[in-house]
């Protein structure tokens, strides 16, 4: 049986724009704003994608660097000497884990960053060149109507 159509979802906004006339406000011109809206929301969405996957990417050689440095420690641990010595050891481990650690959680920030900056530089430009759009629209329909 087939779906009946439905009439909010089921019409072409340009054909539509098209027949609607309003004087002063160029509908072209709107449309091709609209357009350019559109492609820089699929741009930044298109770099925050990308930003995750380096993050999910770094994140997972991440964890494979520490497994493996950790399997590592675990065998030097167990050839250390006496419980001094173990302990100088553990100790050492630790520290260096926790340093490890902390420069991976700064790298990963920083890829975040990056890919929030990205994505943020498409929008705001987008929208600065929208209100400028804007402003020579609303300039040339005041010069139309002092005419």
């Amino acid at each position: 049986m087939a779906q009946p159509k439905n009439p909010f979802l089921d019409f072409d906004v340009t054909k539509m724009l098209a027949d609607f006339k309003m004087p002063g406000v160029d509908t072209a011109a709107m449309m091709a704003a609209q357009r350019r809206n559109v492609e820089a929301l699929a741009k930044a969405n298109q770099l925050a994608a990308e930003g995750l996957q380096a993050v999910m990417k770094r994140q997972a050689e991440i964890l494979r660097q520490t497994m493996e440095e950790a399997t590592r420690m675990m065998g030097s641990l167990s050839q250390a000497g006496g419980p001094e010595q173990q302990m100088a050891r553990q100790a050492e481990v630790a520290k260096t884990a926790f340093e490890t650690a902390i420069a991976n959680m700064r790298e990963i920030a920083e890829l975040v960053a990056r890919a929030n900056k990205d994505t943020f530089d498409v929008i705001n430009k987008r929208v600065a060149e929208s209100l400028d759009e804007v402003r020579a629209e609303m300039a040339k329909a005041a010069s139309a109507k002092t005419k």
